[in-house]
């Protein structure tokens, strides 16, 4: 019910994605994700491939990561379908079956998982007040509080109201007596001015609230539109705190590059069996090889991580 159909009517996508050019995979809507909003897909363990936000990754039978249509989802062994959380595969019959008998469903099948995209650098911001004491928003208008304090019209080229106070949209005037601005067109309420943030790049400098203070390749400060922002090397650009701007441009990777894939744990052997001096004893009847860790399985008996 919450899919996108693809042309020629045999594919759909997840709602928050589009049909690819090759008819065959899902990309991400612009502004579904990235790191100014909530994120809203699940990324896959390679680092590489994502799921949207109600979906769980699972291997495909290429080795490719693909996506199971439901939350915490149980990944089926034939690397094809995959069941509700908290049940089991019986493929034999086709079927997702729960510990207590009392849900019985069809298997689900995997649909390819997209390639994250890496977030696109930002570019700074300079919008300083008369003084360059305090700056605001781009698109914003700097208006006088006091002898030495700026506010921030959140319109355009605004005009700033003599009560210090308040401001109007470009063209209009305002009338102070009834709260309002004036045009041909008729009238609007006033703005309010907030104050201009306060986030302090020296004794002289400030960028709005919610902002990073970067330097511009002049060597005069600009503002970065994010909180706690990395500044990139260009005197440019800026990315999101926990990413690297990437050298040739274009990208803010994250920190530490790719991350490795799970690895499949295997049963672990009875004491006993085939034991070596350096076995790893998981308990007094069961052991891992060497240079592995013991792990629970899903039946509460040991496995082995290699």
């Amino acid at each position: 019910p919450q899919s996108v159909p693809c042309a020629g009517g045999q594919h759909c996508c997840p709602q928050g994605s589009h049909c690819g050019a090759d008819g065959e995979s899902c990309v991400p809507d612009p502004g579904m994700g990235g790191p100014r909003g909530a994120p809203r897909a699940v990324p896959c363990p390679d680092g590489k491939s994502e799921c949207p936000d109600d979906a769980t990754c699972c291997v495909t039978a290429s080795g490719a990561w693909g996506c199971c249509p439901m939350p915490q989802a149980s990944c089926c062994a034939d690397k094809v379908h995959c069941c509700p959380h908290a049940t089991t595969c019986d493929l034999a019959r086709g079927r997702c079956l729960s510990p207590g008998g009392d849900r019985d469903v069809p298997l689900s099948t995997a649909f390819p998982a997209w390639k994250r995209q890496p977030p696109a650098p930002v570019e700074l911001r300079q919008v300083l007040c008369p003084g360059g004491r305090s700056a605001c928003p781009d698109g914003a208008t700097c208006c006088q509080l006091s002898p030495t304090q700026y506010g921030c019209c959140p319109l355009q080229n605004a005009v700033c109201c003599s009560d210090r106070q308040h401001c109007c949209p470009q063209g209009t005037t305002c009338d102070l007596t009834r709260s309002t601005c004036i045009s041909s067109g008729g009238s609007t309420a006033l703005a309010v001015l907030p104050t201009a943030g306060e986030i302090k790049c020296d004794e002289e400098t400030s960028c709005p609230e919610g902002n990073t203070c970067c330097r511009l390749s002049s060597g005069a400060w600009g503002c970065c539109p994010l909180e706690q922002a990395v500044c990139c090397p260009d005197h440019v650009h800026c990315c999101p705190q926990g990413y690297t701007c990437d050298p040739e441009g274009g990208s803010c990777l994250q920190r530490g590059g790719s991350r490795l894939p799970w690895v499949r744990k295997t049963p672990a052997l009875p004491q006993g069996g085939q034991v070596t001096s350096g076995n790893v004893k998981c308990d007094d009847e069961t052991s891992c090889p060497d240079g592995s860790t013991c792990c629970r399985l899903s039946l509460g008996t040991w496995g082995c991580c290699p």
